[in-house]
């Protein structure tokens, strides 16, 4: 773009920021409760909340206090949540078989959702990272993250999943394939409505720490996740990815983490046009609330500064912790 302007003085751009009024007229992006994902965390029990240590002001939530969860949601505007389940060491096998129990925790919470709050659309996560001994996304043999068998069982957690009355599938576990054959898993079911956001451009980042203490991984990781999730360092990869992803029959793709990797947020949805949503992690929120809770830094302008710059570099959407108090704030 090559803007045509006048000289100064014909041309003085702080015309159009002199006032709030003027301000509101130009501005390019609007955030709203509508554009946020809240993830939240389900955990086995009656009446339970309990706050993580390393996420202050994140809960992690019996089935019934998710439900409750739910509708505060509902009350604030915001559309959709996504589950993820907190599992214990006890919970985990070699073999996975929880991750697509119908009554596991991320199931039961669907169907006590959609029972109680209908309309509001339910995402869930698939990956066996949550209940694998290991802590890993997919099947370990002799130390190798093993794909193919690895997206057999995917497809089971999807169906199952799907079957509970999930609106969105959100497979995060960067196997190859997996795509395309989730697709293929809930056409074949019936599940032709189901929507698949893919975690197309997932990195291995050190931004995910305090998220795997609260779905209950750090002490069962063993090794690193490079295998499977992207190189940091990597920019033309992700637009691969989120090719092959696109075609295999993904609805919408996520980057994730997000604020670090604004750019490839911007080349995705500039290359794609596709729904493009980013996930601010973990870290992310955790360094914000770190900060502000010494006083460095002024914790609601930083946070919707923050949200904006998601908008700004293309996103239709943002998985944020934050989304609550982001949705209260722009109701005023």
């Amino acid at each position: 773009m090559n803007p045509i302007q006048a000289p100064f003085p014909a041309t003085r751009l702080r015309r159009v920021r002199q006032n709030a009024g003027v301000r509101a007229l130009v501005r390019e992006n609007e955030l709203s409760a509508g554009d946020l994902i809240w993830p939240v965390f389900v955990r086995g029990g009656d009446g339970i909340v309990e706050e993580i240590p390393s996420m202050p002001g994140v809960m992690r939530r019996s089935v019934d206090r998710i439900v409750e969860a739910a509708q505060e949601a509902a009350d604030l505007g915001i559309g959709a949540i996504c589950l993820f389940p907190y599992t214990g060491i006890e919970e985990r096998t070699e073999d996975c078989a929880g991750a697509w129990d119908p009554d596991n925790h991320t199931n039961r919470a669907i169907r006590a959702i959609k029972a109680a709050v209908p309309d509001m659309v339910v995402m869930t996560d698939v990956a066996l990272d949550t209940y694998n001994i290991n802590g890993h996304d997919g099947f370990v043999v002799d130390g190798e993250i093993v794909n193919d068998t690895t997206v057999a069982a995917l497809v089971q957690m999807a169906l199952e999943q799907a079957r509970a009355g999930a609106d969105i599938i959100g497979p995060s576990d960067m196997m190859d394939g997996r795509i395309g054959a989730i697709r293929a898993g809930l056409e074949a079911q019936g599940h032709r409505n189901v929507m698949i956001l893919s975690y197309a451009a997932k990195y291995a980042s050190a931004f995910y720490g305090p998220f795997r203490d609260a779905v209950g991984a750090s002490s069962a990781l063993t090794g690193d996740k490079k295998t499977y999730q992207m190189d940091p360092a990597n920019s033309d990869e992700a637009l691969r990815l989120v090719a092959r992803d696109l075609a295999e029959g993904a609805d919408m793709v996520m980057v994730k983490p997000g604020l670090p990797y604004l750019d490839i947020c911007r080349r995705v949805k500039d290359t794609f046009g596709a729904p493009t949503f980013a996930y601010q992690v973990s870290g992310e929120y955790s360094m914000i609330k770190a900060a502000a809770a010494t006083g460095m830094i002024d914790e609601q302008r930083v946070m919707m500064e923050s949200l904006m710059a998601f908008k700004r570099a293309g996103c239709s959407g943002i998985l944020t912790y934050f989304a609550p108090a982001a949705a209260r704030l722009l109701r005023g």
